[in-house]
């Protein structure tokens, strides 16, 4: 007989709102990297499988299971949200650079489709600005401060469609900015690989706005986000406690991350100057790291 707190805790694996597309792209992803790290079969993959795979693990766990429904209904568990799908999910699935593997494992359709989709001018086009050292900084930042707007968290809240446009732009505008910071590979070698230094001048530029804006969050005497009274709250926590975690998850954790991203940053940068200095060639971008 199973245990039936065994299985209280197995119910919140499930998701509270099921967005099938979306469970179908993370297990088509998930499919595609274990097909190939099986077809590469190198001992040098698994440090990266394990960032990419629990960076993957991550997003959807926020995404599509009770943790989803805890979000909907307490603001420190929905900035913690936020922190997973903009900073540590994506900042872990950047990390591992995942290319290689992910080529390896896809299907000859899906690579072909892959490649005239991306080779489109005007996808070309549209991912070069956007990866434009400050209008990246800028998007990061004004992703944070748009969906924390009072009324437009507001409705967002309430909103089935403006709630997951708030979450999966999040999560997108995440894995686009940290794979533009932790590019592994050396300065030029795209024409949106940048170098160190201005990596590094971003990270610092995106900082003190989340520090204001936690600080705001998490030093204020009056209630900012009424919709979480509308709803009710899922915890009988007062709801000043609830907005005083929340802005210090958005005020430490989220900056935080900018500090760690530096290291990685001035640690890639010996790697590189090593590479250049050394008669043998540069390592692969999914050996990088």
């Amino acid at each position: 007989m199973v245990d039936e707190g065994l299985l209280s805790w197995l119910r919140l694996l499930l998701p509270w709102e099921p967005l099938w597309p979306l469970i179908a792209t993370f297990m088509l992803v998930l499919a595609i990297y274990v097909r190939g790290l099986g077809r590469r079969s190198q001992l040098s993959d698994m440090p990266g499988a394990l960032g990419f795979l629990t960076g993957l693990a991550m997003m959807y766990a926020v995404m599509q299971t009770h943790l989803d429904y805890l979000a909907q209904y307490m603001f420190f568990v929905h900035r913690g949200q936020h922190l997973v799908l903009h900073h540590l999910g994506p900042f872990l699935i950047a990390l591992s650079a995942p290319s290689a593997v992910l080529a390896a494992g896809s299907p000859n359709w899906l690579r072909a489709a892959w490649q005239r989709l991306a080779g489109s001018l005007p996808v070309r086009a549209i991912y070069r600005v956007v990866q434009q050292p400050v209008i990246a900084g800028l998007l990061f930042v004004g992703l944070i401060y748009f969906w924390l707007i009072p009324s437009v968290h507001f409705d967002a809240m309430l909103s089935a469609r403006y709630y997951w446009l708030m979450n999966l732009s999040m999560a997108i505008d995440g894995l686009l900015f940290w794979w533009l910071m932790l590019d592994p590979r050396p300065p030029g070698a795209t024409p949106v690989t940048r170098g160190i230094g201005v990596r590094i001048a971003v990270l610092c530029a995106v900082m003190p706005p989340q520090i204001l804006l936690g600080a705001w969050i998490a030093l204020s005497r009056d209630v900012i986000f009424d919709v979480y009274a509308v709803c009710g709250r899922a915890w009988p926590i007062s709801p000043m406690v609830d907005q005083q975690l929340g802005g210090l998850l958005t005020w430490i954790p989220a900056a935080m991350m900018s500090v760690l991203a530096t290291l990685v940053l001035l640690r890639l940068h010996f790697r590189h100057e090593r590479a250049r200095r050394s008669p043998t060639p540069y390592p692969a971008a999914s050996e990088a790291l």
